[in-house]
């Protein structure tokens, strides 16, 4: 799954990465449903412990996401950010600077108040930075979706040397 580019750098340094995920903010989750992918932008919190990756994200109680992750729970997700064009003297030396994660992981719908509280916590922490609380009946309006990863890579595009 590697497929980095002689342009492109492996990033494994866990500082690095978790430095992508606090400024990417929205993560690209593709699925399929029934014989067609279908992909979904979506804000997300997450947890990286011992370099294990959970992606938390919240959406309405029902809907087309929610029907085919319960058909097909098998995800591929993408996140990016630090987007910088940069120009080149021929055609070909032109690209953009970038870093992003991807990976595959598995999605669970999550019923428990106390886990939801928690995601909705994680969630807010990435998208602000900031700590939020969340009562018991904020959790009835929302799905929470649990994305365990099974597998992910990050990696930076740098600007060119001038």
């Amino acid at each position: 799954m590697n497929g980095i580019t002689a342009r492109e750098k492996l990033v494994t340094d866990m500082n690095e990465i978790v430095k992508i995920l606090d400024s990417a903010k929205v993560v690209h989750v593709g699925m399929i449903d029934g014989d067609e992918p279908y992909v979904v932008p979506m804000n997300y919190g997450y947890t990286l412990e011992n370099g294990k990756l959970t992606l938390w994200l919240h959406c309405a109680k029902r809907g087309r996401k929610l029907d085919v992750l319960r058909a097909n729970n098998k995800v591929f997700f993408e996140m990016e950010c630090g987007i910088q064009p940069f120009e080149g003297d021929i055609a070909c030396r032109y690209g953009i600077s970038y870093s992003s994660i991807m990976g595959r992981g598995t999605a669970e719908i999550v019923e428990d108040v106390e886990t939801k509280k928690a995601a909705l916590t994680y969630l807010m922490k990435a998208q602000t930075g900031m700590d939020f609380e969340f009562e018991d009946k904020m959790t009835t309006i929302v799905s929470i979706i649990k994305i365990d990863t099974i597998e992910f890579t990050a990696k930076h595009r740098p600007l060119p040397k001038s």
